[in-house]
Parts: C-alpha cells; structure tokens; sequence
C-alpha cells in the first residue's frame, strides 16, 4: 500500500490541499471545526508530511547536525545525551556525523548536512578550520561549538576553561604537599586540549615557585590509552622520583595507572595521579581516579538550547564557559598529613 500523500488528505477530508498545508503549518484562514476534521483524517490515514518538502513551505526542516570526531568515545555519549534531551523536547531531530577530524570527511558531512537543509550546527571537541567556517557561512545556519577550538573568532562557544581547569589540577596536587610533579599531555601544537592543559600546568607551577622543567611534560600522539603507555614510560625514564601526575585526559591517566602497577609503583602510595575530563572511566579504574570533572551533558543541553535560540530569532549567540570542578576519589595521597593522620 502506497503511503497517502497531501493529496490524498485533502480528497479525503472534502478541503484543498492549500488548507490541509496551512493546516500543518500553523497557518490562518480556516474554521476550528475545518481544522479538527482534517487532522482526524490525518490520523486516520497515517500521513506522515515530508519533512524537506515542510521546509521549503516554512524554511525549516526541525533538524540540526551534529559533528562528533568519534562518536563511539565516552565523551561523545555523555555530550550526545544532553543534545538529544533537549532536541527532542522541541521536536528536533538529530542527524550525528563521524568526521573522525578527517578533513574530507568533515566536509562531506557538511555538504550532506547542507543537502539535508538542516536548521542549525553543533560541531564538537575539534578544530573548527576556515575552510569549514566559510562554507558554513555560505550554508546560512547558526553553529555553537562545544568543548572545540575555531580558528575564526566569531562562533560561539560552550566549554570550560582548560587553562584554568589544569591549573586547578596541578593546584590541587601543590596543596596535597606535592612539589615535584610530572605531566603526561597530549601534542603542544593542539589548541583545544594540548597547549592550553600545559599552560595551565606551567602557571601552577610558576605561582607556587616551582620549576617548570621540559622534560617533565611529555606527550606522544594523542589523548588515548596507548599514548599514556609512552609518554608516561618516557616521564619515569627522566624523571623516576616524581610523586605526582597530572594527567591531561582521563585516558592518559588510567594508562600511567595501569603502566605504574606492571612497574611495582603503588598509586597513590608511591605516585598520585589527577586525571581530566571525569568520564565513566575514573570511577571504573582501581584505585577510584581523582580527576577535572567537566558536565559534559549539561554541556551539550546548553549548547542546544543556545543554537535554538539562534534558529528561532536569526541572531547570533553568546559564548558559555562552563565551571568545572575536582572530583575527589582515591588516587591522590596527602603528603602534608602526618602517619595518624592529622596535619
């Protein structure tokens, strides 16, 4: 059986197909009686209107898209979760693009993106390019970034402070009586996660009257589990004296964890280590890892609401900085208490 179309209703329901779609749309210029007739026939029938052929009456389609670079992670879920809360409460749908922060990749999604007339963007925890913000621009929609980095200034943001978060971190260690205190990061050269966690690193150290020494930041490739095996084996190599370990993403963390009980190192015993973001992972791992706790879902509902905001009035928004926090667990010792356990 075929599925009815606008045609059908309106034969159906003895209107024009004019007053079925003003119907649909919200529109004026029928009876209340007209109206309740016509959606009874509607839901009779099973119509279900096209969405891109909606949006060419009311120039919206009720959809947004949603980059991720991997949509698998669990920052990813958490951040997704509060999109589609919110999303779903205004009646949006949302179309989740893996860009894998692959430039071709990204910007077939947005060519799709723009094919599907989608409302507005989100584009999350990447590096917004020009060329992805010019052709943004030529597609006409509001984009929010969350937890990302533009290279233009003029796209609206929701994020913490990194800078300000690691300096908190490595604080937080200075305060639990540490002064000798390594660092496992992901590149310097990347401006979301790498050179603004290092900066805050530095600053903590600086204020506190501590050296910042080179060879006590190390890093390999990423933010992942197996960039954390060699950039911490590279840290110990150098630096095996360290009592403390800050560490910029959870990952990095658990894997300095994990590399430290194969090497006889007892955390936090012998070595404490803070880690950053707070996902799922910190509270899994053995012991309970102390961490940055970013609100990742909270994060993505404003941002949604934001980029709402922006659909429905046609002006541009402003930037969110979201607080952060230290989640306390078990794998930081407290070096300033004493053996009974008093200051």
């Amino acid at each position: 059986m075929n599925r009815p179309t606008i045609k059908d209703v309106a034969r159906e329901a003895n209107v024009s197909i004019a007053t079925v779609s003003r119907i649909l749309n919200k529109g004026v210029g029928y009876s209340e009686k007209t109206k309740q007739h016509v959606l009874e026939t509607i839901e009779k029938m099973g119509y279900h209107p096209n969405a891109v052929a909606r949006g060419l009456i009311n120039k919206k389609t009720d959809s947004i898209g949603v980059l991720f670079p991997n949509v698998s992670g669990l920052i990813s879920a958490q951040i997704l979760q509060g999109i589609e809360e919110v999303a779903q409460s205004h009646g949006i749908s949302v179309i989740v693009c893996n860009t894998a922060s692959d430039h071709k990749k990204t910007m077939d999604y947005l060519t799709f993106l723009q094919e599907k007339q989608v409302d507005g963007l989100l584009f999350i925890s990447q590096l917004l390019t020009k060329d992805y913000r010019e052709f943004i621009k030529k597609m006409g929609v509001p984009i929010i970034t969350i937890s990302a980095f533009s290279e233009t200034n003029d796209v609206p943001y929701v994020k913490v402070d990194d800078e300000a978060a690691s300096y908190d971190a490595v604080r937080y260690l200075i305060e639990k009586g540490h002064t000798d205190i390594g660092m496992i990061s992901g590149p310097p050269t990347d401006p979301l996660a790498g050179h603004p966690r290092i900066q805050g690193y530095k600053r903590a150290l600086r204020e506190a009257d501590l050296p910042f020494i080179e060879t006590k930041m190390t890093w390999h490739k990423g933010f992942y589990f197996e960039d954390g095996q060699v950039a911490f084996q590279k840290l110990l190599k150098s630096h095996p004296s360290i009592t403390a370990l800050f560490a910029a993403s959870d990952e990095l963390a658990i894997s300095a964890v994990s590399s430290a009980y194969h090497l006889g190192i007892r955390v936090p015993h012998q070595l404490s280590v803070i880690g950053y973001d707070d996902t799922k992972l910190a509270k899994m791992s053995i012991p309970p890892l102390t961490t940055v706790s970013q609100p990742f879902e909270e994060m993505g509902a404003q941002a949604t609401k934001k980029l709402i905001d922006s659909i429905q009035s046609r002006e541009p928004n402003t930037s969110l900085t979201m607080p952060h926090r230290i989640a306390e667990r078990e794998s930081v010792k407290n070096r300033m208490a004493a053996p009974n356990g008093h200051v």
